[in-house]
């Protein structure tokens, strides 16, 4: 969570983009000036399958306001069938935060090519702002042990 010189919020969006597809139409989205928020922290990973629920939670915990898998379009994995395999574990995971109090809002999944820079940037810009009409995100920084 970031407050502005205006003391407007902004959030703090932490993007598990996959190597072959979403981190490509995020270069892509760079390279055509397409603009999305600074605040969106890009972590490049090999597969959407290689996220594991627990960096989410653990992106949560850290600050994050809002967290977002962007992997390829089903059917179109590099690896065959990883986000069939990411699909089935974030919606497990979304039960996740359901119960823990964390709304559905925060997270999201959203399939995009290597040749969808645009899409990517309307996606993020689209996430940011509903994460903003949230607030700030306090369920999971709460239960951070303090010195």
């Amino acid at each position: 969570m970031q407050i502005n010189e205006n003391g407007e919020f902004r959030p703090t969006i932490v993007a598990f983009c996959c190597n072959w597809c979403s981190y490509a139409g995020a270069d892509l989205a760079g390279s055509s000036r397409a603009s999305y928020p600074a605040d969106v922290k890009i972590i490049r990973v090999p597969c959407s399958c290689r996220v594991n629920p627990m960096f989410i939670l653990r992106a949560f915990e850290r600050g994050a306001d809002g967290v977002i898998l962007c992997g390829c379009h089903p059917g179109d994995c590099h690896y065959s069938t990883g986000n069939y395999y990411a699909r089935r574990r974030m919606t497990m995971l979304f039960g996740m935060l359901d119960y823990l109090g964390i709304e559905k809002e925060r997270t999201r999944v959203e399939w995009v090519s290597a040749a969808e820079g645009a899409k990517f940037s309307a996606t993020m810009n689209e996430f940011v702002s509903a994460v903003k009409e949230l607030g700030p995100n306090r369920k999971l920084r709460d239960l951070r042990c303090k010195n």
